[in-house]
């Protein structure tokens, strides 16, 4: 057989049905941006950029409970940055991280440079909570892998301080807008559960 016959046959028409191709690029796991031979199934997968710049191996959390919130220094929900270093305070002896990713996506809330955002966060409200590299959270060719990944459960931040709840196992447990606090009741529970909860 003549061999552009072989490679027609090959590339022709799938018999797979469009909804079922759908279904099976939604269910297919986000790669690591960068590194696309390596999937991700779990938050934890990730290595990301340190506010500093460094490689954060995400491992390291493996078998706590993260509370990942995109932050803004100008934003009206800043004030929240103290809630979340009490929380973080509070819970880390059990397991627990706020894991802090600022981001200009909204409203142009975080303009700074990173030793800006630094100097803000540790000289206003204390923070001492890991803080990324700035990051795109919206859909796109630069949203961030982290973002890539927290979107699939369904919820993006539609604002400046959403939290996600991201148990033992990496995965995410939880989502919250911008307006549920620190100190939420909802937001509490949701953590304590994660953290009574036996990684699967």
């Amino acid at each position: 057989m003549p061999k552009s016959r072989t490679v027609r046959r090959i590339l022709g028409p799938s018999k797979l049905s469009l909804p079922l191709c759908a279904l099976l690029l939604a269910l297919a796991p986000v790669p690591v941006s960068g590194e696309k031979e390596r999937a991700v199934h779990s938050f934890y997968d990730l290595k990301l950029p340190s506010l500093e710049g460094e490689t954060v191996d995400l491992a390291a959390y493996r078998g706590n409970v993260t509370l990942v919130v995109n932050v803004a220094s100008n934003c009206g929900y800043t004030y929240q940055y103290s809630g979340l270093e009490e929380l973080h305070h509070e819970l880390a002896p059990k397991g627990f991280s706020v894991l802090g990713f600022p981001s200009n996506d909204f409203g142009g809330q975080e303009p700074g440079t990173a030793k800006q955002i630094r100097k803000f966060c540790a000289l206003n409200y204390g923070v001492t909570f890991p803080m990324f590299s700035k990051v795109v959270t919206k859909p796109g060719p630069s949203q961030s892998a982290a973002y890539a990944f927290l979107g699939r459960s369904g919820n993006l931040p539609t604002w400046n301080f959403c939290k996600y709840v991201v148990g033992k196992d990496g995965k995410v447990v939880a989502f919250f807008p911008s307006d549920v606090t620190p100190e939420s009741p909802e937001l509490r529970a949701a953590i304590e559960k994660a953290l009574a909860a036996t990684p699967g």
